[in-house]
């Protein structure tokens, strides 16, 4: 689910314009992966020599020698490469893709999933191929090589809030979620303290998470990434499944307290609303393309996969990218349709959730629930990792390890955090804010100016570098006319808010 690069350096040699290979790094801290799961990279250091470089140093069989006495080779097969970056892509971001369909009809969702897949897979390219020519397998220090600070500071700033936001969804799920599986167990539909959402999160934070964040070696969390994975597959089939349970048109009672207050009031007991709809336009229209954004965002999880590959080369890892992405994509748009088809208009920003207004009590939910909640609660000490490292460096820290600066750090991250969840009214502005800013710099902005900026050997009137061009052209454009449009969406309904209640 999230993840950091680590922040390493490329030793000091020559590599040929035209070589299909990437210089090993050394790790200065434990690598995580950076999208909604996660798995730790053991920051080992490996050699770059593949089938296709033969000619990376003008002495080749001495340069060849020094070389392999000095490094060490990946380890990760590309069964292994492939099962890792799904673990990185997948995320909380699938509970939102219904809402996504929901607001935009089939048609149109498939058609932006479609875009944001092969965007993101051409992002990786670049990140790919600029690393190659620019000599690092770091994403902070290609900014760096490129724009120098403000490079580094961009691409450092991207990842921290990505990660932020990918821990703020969590304990999103954590405020959804736990209130039910209480309530289930305790059998009480009561408004007591224990079962409300704000007063959980805080208490699941210091009991559970804040302990396990201040730990100086996180060690077994990060297999939690594998079990995260797993439990997105299970919540999928659950989602098929019970789509072919819940009846349609819903029960009247069902609409009263389903539909998002942001959304039109819909009669969802009409048969008529029972179609799917292949093309919608509304208010709500706008969250789509962040949401998928948010979704596919695993980019500086690229850098440290590549270090890890056994035998690697940009090809090969490209491809490892091709299968993960499209595997994903299958993911995606099946929790997306029938999470769709289940609820249509009603469907809530956090899909999991929506089936707690047709269901008091079902085992099978019960259970996803509960798996859910153990791997989103687990992860986010992992994801807090990375960004607590980034701004204990922004922040200038010795090396040298300070238990009282460790422990602010992490105090401070986590309030902020649980002042977001619980002050933020729902999920989807966590998806559409971090979507439309850190996930749309990563993805387009900053790997198509990376590539620009330090892939030499091309002209600016090149194909690839004109293409690069109007790619960085195309992420501006997505960033600036989503963040503008959630802005006026939520003006509008604060607005709408503050109307109601002056007529009360």
């Amino acid at each position: 689910m999230s993840k950091a690069p680590a922040n390493t350096k490329m030793s000091r040699f020559n590599i040929a314009p035209d070589i299909d290979s990437c210089s090993s790094n050394s790790n200065e801290y434990m690598t995580y992966q950076d999208c909604s799961t996660k798995v730790p990279l053991n920051g080992m250091q490996y050699t770059d020599v593949d089938a296709e470089s033969q000619n990376f140093l003008s002495d080749h069989q001495l340069g060849k020698k020094k070389y392999e006495a000095e490094y060490s080779p990946g380890s990760a097969s590309f069964g292994m490469s492939v099962f890792n970056l799904g673990n990185a892509i997948m995320g909380s971001g699938i509970l939102g893709l219904a809402y996504a369909m929901a607001n935009t009809g089939i048609a149109m969702f498939v058609i932006l999933l479609v875009a944001v897949a092969i965007f993101s897979l051409y992002s990786v390219h670049l990140l790919l191929k600029t690393a190659n020519e620019g000599g690092s397998l770091v994403y902070e220090q290609l900014g760096y090589k490129a724009f120098g600070i403000p490079g580094k500071l961009a691409a450092s700033c991207s990842i921290t809030m990505q990660n932020f936001g990918a821990m703020a969804s969590y304990l999103y799920i954590v405020k959804y979620e736990l209130p039910i599986v209480i309530k289930a167990f305790l059998d009480s539909n009561d408004n007591s303290w224990y079962i409300n959402g704000d007063y959980l999160v805080l208490i699941v934070t210091l009991v559970i998470i804040l302990p396990l964040s201040l730990l100086k070696n996180l060690g077994y969390l990060g297999y939690t990434s594998g079990f995260s994975l797993l439990c997105m597959v299970f919540f999928l089939i659950v989602v098929i499944y019970k789509k072919f349970q819940i009846p349609c048109p819903l029960p009247e009672n069902f609409i009263n307290i389903t539909v998002n207050v942001s959304q039109p009031q819909v009669n969802t007991t009409d048969e008529e609303c029972c179609k799917p709809k292949y093309f919608i336009f509304n208010s709500q229209t706008v969250y789509a393309v962040p949401i998928l954004t948010f979704a596919f965002v695993c980019h500086p999880a690229i850098l440290p996969m590549y270090e890890e590959l056994k035998d690697r080369s940009r090809r090969k890892m490209q491809n490892v990218a091709n299968v993960s992405f499209l595997g994903m994509f299958v993911m995606y748009l099946l929790a997306a349709l029938f999470g769709y088809l289940t609820f249509n208009e009603a469907v809530e920003p956090e899909l999991l959730h929506t089936y707690s207004k047709v269901y008091s009590f079902d085992v099978v939910l019960l259970i996803v629930r509960f798996a859910v909640l153990t791997a989103v609660t687990l992860t986010v000490p992992v994801v807090l990792f990375p960004i607590r490292t980034s701004v204990n460096q922004l922040l200038g820290a010795s090396k040298e390890f300070s238990w009282p600066r460790h422990i602010c750090i992490t105090v401070a991250l986590l309030v902020c955090v649980n002042i977001l969840v619980i002050f933020v009214p729902t999920i989807r502005d966590i998806f559409g804010f971090i979507g439309a800013s850190a996930a749309a710099m990563l993805i387009f902005i900053l790997p198509s100016a990376f590539y620009i900026k330090l892939v030499k050997k091309e002209s600016m009137k090149s194909i690839q570098k004109i293409g690069a061009t109007l790619f960085l052209i195309v992420g501006f454009m997505v960033m600036i006319c989503s963040m503008a449009l959630i802005i006026a969406d939520w003006i509008h309904n604060a607005g709408s808010s503050g109307a109601h209640a002056d007529g009360h």
